[in-house]
């Protein structure tokens, strides 16, 4: 074979080497002014200049953007920022980080003309601010955000690894391997969860669960008829467990979650089979159950032999302080199923969801899901268990997290600064949406706009024929918009509601 090497890199072993590091040095480094800037924050300054810079050509594709450090210096700013915007634009792929050379422009770039961040990492325009926003308002993820080009790589990995392995038949109703040990990696070290693969279905999406949990329950817990669910609750829950011939029977909620007195009463009267309750971040009003009725609940469970169905839908966003272990990870949570869900992270379409329980629960669900799904979604799974091996989840629920707590704080202040006295909210620990209360009657002419905005009024998550009198609560979802939306949406609201000043 002919040697197509240099005589000097022959002669010389390093010179290659040190001609590659040459290549990427520039001889001129760019200069960033950010002062005239119209931008809020120096977040936005600083992404923004970037964008434009890439688009005008003075960042060409490629070209080695200055250190954290040495570009924080430059401009007499936080080196903090310059990391989170360097993140963020690599989130976005504007920029590419390669270990030990440094950050560069991408070679393909995410779109051709110029645009600026609204809010944090906004990668696409922003839907009409006279129109409704087309999708259900009540707390789900911005998915104009999602990381595409990843989404894109661990796919195709995916379909190679299924092809040429030849597993594109039937696959393990419980969910493939791979993303199961990408699960209990997740769980024992985010959440405390001891458990095992065994102990862990992989679902689409976390009604599936729910639907998988009243079925299997519905089978064992005979002459058992009750759940109990809390006094707003999921409405897709409720007819679920309706629909497997359950007597639904409402718990309290006071401001530190489920009334446990109020349930000690229930569980006097009726032999209930399972309470479902979304401890984490309540559907819909948000609070965080405390941990001594956390403690409480699951003593009760045993004493009185009831299993409880955790739903923690939105674990992940927890922004004032760590989250509290959910019940499952807790002493004498025997009788505990915990249902989560990788959709609040990415897209409610992207459905997959996950089922930890014993094995008896386990083993039941699987002969369903052999009736109903067995085929399987073997790509997906694939897909997402690289995703999450590799770290890409943790990083793009760490980037979202700072979002949405931005866009919560924003919705908060402007609610209040728009309503001012006339409406009452506390501000939620974490989650995708806020419980807005209005200290005026509801009328029916509300009804069409919320309607219009996708956006759910208290009547809605609570027990039929409930009445609203001084008093009404909306969900309001903020982490699927940014803050020109929520701007305009609280206007809507007030412009349509009109309170008496």
């Amino acid at each position: 074979m002919q040697n197509t090497k240099s005589v000097d890199e022959l002669k010389y072993p390093v010179f290659k080497t040190y001609m590659v590091q040459i290549s990427m040095q520039q001889p001129w480094k760019i200069r960033l002014h950010l002062e005239d800037r119209e931008e809020k924050t120096i977040f936005l300054k600083l992404a923004n200049q970037i964008i434009e810079e890439i688009l005008s050509g003075r960042l060409s594709s490629g070209s080695r953007l200055s250190g954290s450090r040495s570009l924080a210096d430059e401009l007499k700013i936080n080196r903090k920022t310059v990391q989170s915007v360097y993140e963020d634009l690599e989130a976005q792929g504007w920029l590419i980080s390669k270990p030990r050379q440094g950050t560069f422009v991408a070679e393909n770039l995410p779109e051709l003309k110029p645009k600026k961040i609204n809010a944090v990492a906004e990668p696409n325009p922003s839907p009409s601010t006279t129109s409704p926003v087309p999708i259900k308002n009540d707390g789900i993820p911005d998915t104009r955000l999602i990381p595409y080009e990843l989404f894109s790589r661990a796919y195709r990995h995916a379909l190679i690894q299924v092809t040429r392995s030849q597993i594109m038949g039937y696959g393990d109703p419980q969910g493939s391997i791979e993303l199961r040990q990408a699960l209990l990696q997740m769980l024992s070290m985010e959440r405390f969860i001891k458990t095992t693969i065994d102990n862990i279905c992989v679902v689409r999406g976390s009604q599936m669960g729910i639907f998988l949990a009243a079925r299997v329950l519905a089978k064992q817990s005979s002459p058992r008829k009750v759940i109990v669910v809390e006094q707003w609750s999921y409405p897709p829950a409720i007819e679920t467990f309706l629909s497997h011939h359950y007597q639904v029977v409402r718990v309290r909620l006071d401001q530190y979650g489920l009334d446990i007195e109020h349930l000690e009463e229930i569980l006097e009267k009726h032999a209930v089979a399972a309470i479902y309750t979304t401890p984490h971040h309540q559907y819909p009003s948000t609070v965080t159950m405390a941990m001594d009725r956390r403690l409480k609940l699951l003593e009760l469970s045993k004493a009185f032999n009831f299993y409880i169905i955790e739903d923690d839908y939105d674990h992940e966003f927890h922004y004032d302080s760590r989250p509290i272990p959910p019940l499952i990870s807790l002493p004498h949570a025997e009788k505990v199923i915990h249902i989560g869900s990788l959709s609040k992270v990415f897209a409610p379409s992207l459905r997959i969801g996950y089922v930890v329980a014993n094995r008896d629960i386990i083993h039941a669900m699987n002969q369903d899901i052999l009736l109903i799904d067995k085929q399987g979604n073997i790509i997906t799974e694939l897909a997402m268990a690289e995703l999450m091996q590799q770290g890409e989840i943790k990083r793009h629920i760490r980037k979202m997290r700072k979002i949405y707590q931005q866009r919560r704080d924003f919705a908060l202040n402007q609610f209040q600064s728009v309503f001012k006295d006339q409406v009452e909210m506390n501000s939620p620990l974490g989650g995708m949406a806020l419980w807005v209360k209005f200290k005026f009657p509801y009328r029916a002419e509300y009804a069409e706009l919320l309607n219009q905005l996708h956006i759910d009024a208290e009547a809605h998550f609570a027990e039929q024929g409930q009445q609203l009198n001084e008093h009404f609560h909306i969900r309001f979802g903020y982490a699927a918009i940014n803050e020109t939306e929520i701007s305009n949406i609280i206007r809507l609201l007030y412009d349509a509601f009109q309170p008496d000043d």
